[in-house]
């Protein structure tokens, strides 16, 4: 054997015995200075569990699920779920397709098929009704915008937003009628009775709501329990006051109305009769604000794809989210709602499905979205 060869063989056979680690195999540590034995990840959805394969698939056959517009739980086993159509799937698609069309492109982007827009499901995610009577009144728009309960109304009334259509209605809590009509189908206006592609609405323990108003009209609409016009305020702009897609607002326990100021990257908070308080700046991309019953103010950034979570003093708390369209990832969170049992249910717009996360049984209670205001029972006959 030529000696450099001879020379390396010594030097491995030396290393090996005065390292016999390198000869075993490491030691397993889990058990080992408070490992939990769970190894690798990335804590993508904080605080919260995925529930995997939540809502059962309902669309028709060969088409699925379009933008979801918003979501409202109503109850942990009756939740509504607002989407913008049906989009008919390509020949072939990836073979990790999880199901939902953001691992296709954004959700936005195809034409739907205007189909089962407002869909309600029970806690295991079983579809147990669809208002396809309904569908009709979406058609010539994109589909509904968001969706709403008035937490103080015992009759527990349906409000569905569309900002296409020009238009809120107002529908009985189990479907069977449409109570009232706000706005007129396919009319643009900046008088009372019209909007500008409204977005959203909170109300007032009195009844007296108000109206984002809204990628067009850049205003805020308030009215009283009865529905009448009671006042308006903002204009397109980046001053105080102004607005640029105010997109939802929330209100607290004094009154101060909370707008989400999308485009110009803020919130702004105004007194119940649109006078000019305070603004929250730097929040990239607000979509959705909610108003927790512990007096916090949690916003679903676009941008960020985030949870956010700030005191009334507009301090932020924690955040959580990650951007993906595996799931439990996030893209383009349009509205989301919690349930009694703290269950969270995100309706993404780009990435065309609606996803419900459980608390972790160890969750720190502070990083959880708190509950909302709940509706009131529903009135004795």
């Amino acid at each position: 054997m030529p000696r450099s060869l001879l020379t390396m063989a010594a030097v491995l056979a030396l290393s090996l015995r005065s390292d016999p680690l390198s000869l075993q195999t490491l030691p397993s540590t889990t058990g080992v200075g408070g490992d939990s034995g769970v190894h690798g990840g990335e804590d993508e959805t904080g605080p919260y569990h995925l529930v995997d394969k939540w809502p059962q698939p309902f669309a028709r056959p060969g088409y699925i699920w379009g933008s979801q517009g918003g979501v409202f739980a109503e109850s942990p086993d009756r939740i509504f779920l607002l989407g913008r159509g049906e989009l008919k799937l390509p020949g072939r698609v990836p073979g990790e397709f999880a199901g939902a069309w953001g691992m296709l492109g954004s959700a936005i982007d195809p034409t739907p098929e205007l189909r089962n827009c407002v869909a309600i499901v029970d806690g295991s995610g079983k579809l147990i009704e669809s208002w396809t009577q309904w569908d009709h009144l979406f058609q010539g728009g994109r589909g509904p915008h968001s969706i709403h309960i008035n937490p103080y109304d015992p009759e527990r009334n349906v409000w569905v937003v569309d900002d296409w259509r020009q238009q809120i209605f107002v529908f009985s809590n189990d479907g069977k009628r449409l109570v009232r009509t706000f706005g007129e189908a396919g009319v643009e206006g900046t008088d009372e009775k019209h909007f500008g592609r409204p977005t959203g609405i909170a109300w007032l323990p009195d009844g007296t709501f108000f109206v984002t108003d809204g990628y067009t009209n850049a205003r805020v609409l308030k009215f009283d329990k009865n529905g009448t016009f009671l006042a308006a305020w903002g204009s397109r702009g980046t001053g105080p006051g102004q607005f640029q897609v105010p997109h939802a607002v929330a209100v607290d326990r004094t009154r101060r109305v909370f707008v989400a100021d999308r485009s110009n990257h803020r919130i702004q908070i105004f007194d119940e009769n649109g006078k000019f308080i305070l603004t929250w700046r730097s929040i990239r991309s607000p979509e959705f604000l909610m108003m927790t019953v512990d007096n916090h103010v949690w916003v679903a950034d676009g941008v960020t794809n985030k949870f956010l979570k700030y005191s009334l003093n507009g301090a932020l708390q924690s955040s959580w989210g990650t951007y993906g369209t595996f799931p439990g990832g996030i893209w383009g969170v349009h509205q989301f709602s919690v349930d009694s049992d703290g269950n969270l249910y995100a309706a993404e717009a780009l990435g065309g499905r609606t996803q419900k996360f459980q608390p972790k049984i160890d969750a720190d209670s502070s990083k959880l979205i708190g509950l909302p205001v709940q509706p009131t029972p529903t009135k004795a006959n």
